[in-house]
């Protein structure tokens, strides 16, 4: 039963995620996710954790496979916001 449960939250979370996110004008999707970068953090933590606690060679693989998928995502994250701010830096023939 805990499986069904697992998988009713996770259908939950990615429809209220898909939601809330559809609702967002697009001109404010960058500034979010450059805003949001703190639970990319979260989301490696919670990857290390579950590969921490893996005791199946399946369970530790699928960790590995979360850990470096999350990884991915906050690296983006960064880069995505790095390219953003240089967006609003003047050129030095601008003056």
């Amino acid at each position: 039963m805990e499986g069904f449960i697992a998988l009713y939250i996770f259908m939950l979370a990615a429809f209220t995620g898909y939601e809330v996110i559809s609702k967002v004008p697009v001109i404010l999707h960058t500034p979010l996710m450059s805003g949001s970068n703190f639970v990319h953090g979260i989301v490696v933590v919670g990857a290390m954790v579950a590969l921490g606690h893996a005791e199946t060679p399946l369970e530790q693989t699928i960790g590995f496979i979360a850990v470096l998928l999350a990884a991915g995502n906050a690296a983006g994250g960064y880069v995505v916001t790095e390219r953003m701010l240089e967006m609003f830096k003047t050129s030095k023939g601008d003056k």
